[in-house]
């Protein structure tokens, strides 16, 4: 791994720790031209993942991307750091479950919000009003109907505290 401070491509591990529940593992290094530690952090991917956008283009995936798209919705929101890398974690596996090569925009929007939506409806609506590129105060109300009946629905289905009826 090249050093960040001085460029040395070679670099010494101190510490492998696993992260993300076993999706990750965090490197603790040591530059063995400088001396300076770093921390790097290495994900399996299984293929790399194409992103084709509305208009035709098409675009390598980047985690981070959508990383910080979910951080924006749930900014000053009760959702730990380790909650929004699970979304995100469980994202990417969907998109790579499918052994399709190129997804499409909308559908990586889709799935983070169903990720959102289970988490905290404040950031799936902050989250939906930049995707669905509201325009109006109606745009809102439309997706807070969409969310009481589908709500109602599940309700209806496992009852009041989330049990299923028999």
């Amino acid at each position: 791994m090249r050093c960040p401070f001085c460029g040395n491509p070679d670099s010494q591990v101190k510490d492998s720790r696993p992260n993300e529940e076993g999706s990750a593992i965090r490197r603790r290094r040591a530059c063995l031209s400088c001396g300076q530690r770093f921390t790097t952090v290495e994900r399996v991917q299984l293929r790399d993942l194409i992103v084709v956008k509305a208009d035709g283009r098409r675009a390598p995936f980047e985690r981070e991307k959508i990383t910080r798209s979910i951080r924006i919705a749930l900014r000053k929101r009760p959702v730990s750091e380790s909650r929004i890398e699970q979304i995100v974690t469980g994202l990417v596996r969907q998109l790579e479950a499918t052994g399709e090569t190129e997804v499409p925009s909308a559908r990586i929007g889709e799935l983070a919000m169903d990720g959102l939506r289970e988490v905290d409806t404040v950031g799936y609506v902050r989250f939906a009003s930049v995707y669905r590129d509201f325009t109006e105060a109606r745009d809102f109300s439309e997706i807070l109907t969409s969310m009481d009946s589908s709500e109602a629905d599940m309700q209806e289905k496992t009852g009041p505290r989330g049990i299923k009826k028999p």
